[in-house]
């Protein structure tokens, strides 16, 4: 019995460098055709899977609706425009459930392949004026301004410029009322008040005139 195991090994053994180098250069081709393969984009699949995220997004599926459209554009091949689309859907997404970051992120991909996308602008607005940054969202709304040439899109200006311009005077305000707090720490040591200063707004040049009054 022993000797019948080791006559078998042995024809195993053989059987193996026979066939070895064929089998191993077969294999190796295999690999190196794997690859060196292409990334495998299908445009199809791809408006396939948005139809998808369109639907999902219909029914208020924010999340399902967002698969979809990453799923688009893992399909799209990286030069295709009707990413601008994908993005900007996904955007939409994200601005349902207020990931503004995320969604602002999402519109800026979308116009780097489509500079004038105007969804892409107005859900970017969107979302940079969720996060109060006003100067990004107002040089959006001017943007669309200029391209859809609507009172609609002129009002949305005319009303950041608004909220720009009552934010940086809520900002200046906050910003005197530290100035006045420190002021007041180090005048204290000489029994003086900011309030002993005032300042008066020259109209007609915009700076301002100091003043000192002791008894103030």
């Amino acid at each position: 019995p022993a000797s019948s195991f080791a006559a078998v090994e042995e024809a195993k053994e053989e059987a193996a460098a026979a066939a070895g180098p064929a089998a191993d250069g077969e294999e190796a081709e295999d690999d190196e055709g794997e690859g060196e393969g292409e990334p495998a984009f299908d445009l199809l699949k791809a408006q396939d899977a948005k139809a998808l995220g369109n639907a999902r997004f219909a029914a208020g599926e924010w999340q399902l609706a967002l698969d979809a459209y990453t799923e688009a554009l893992m399909w799209a091949p990286s030069d295709a425009e009707e990413r601008a689309v994908y993005f900007c859907n996904r955007a939409a997404c994200f601005l349902k459930m207020e990931q503004w970051e995320t969604a602002e992120g999402d519109c800026t991909a979308a116009l780097e392949v489509q500079p004038r996308y105007v969804k892409a602008l107005s859900r970017r607005l969107q979302a940079c004026e969720a996060q109060e940054k006003l100067s990004n969202a107002l040089a959006d709304a001017k943007m669309l301004a200029e391209i859809e040439q609507s009172a609609q899109a002129r009002a949305t200006v005319t009303r950041l410029e608004k909220k720009e311009a009552e934010k940086l005077e809520r900002e200046k305000e906050e910003m005197m009322g530290k100035l006045k707090d420190l002021g007041n720490m180090f005048l204290g040591n000489f029994g003086m008040s900011m309030n002993n200063f005032k300042a008066v707004q020259d109209e007609g040049t915009g700076s301002y005139n100091i003043s000192y009054d002791p008894n103030a």
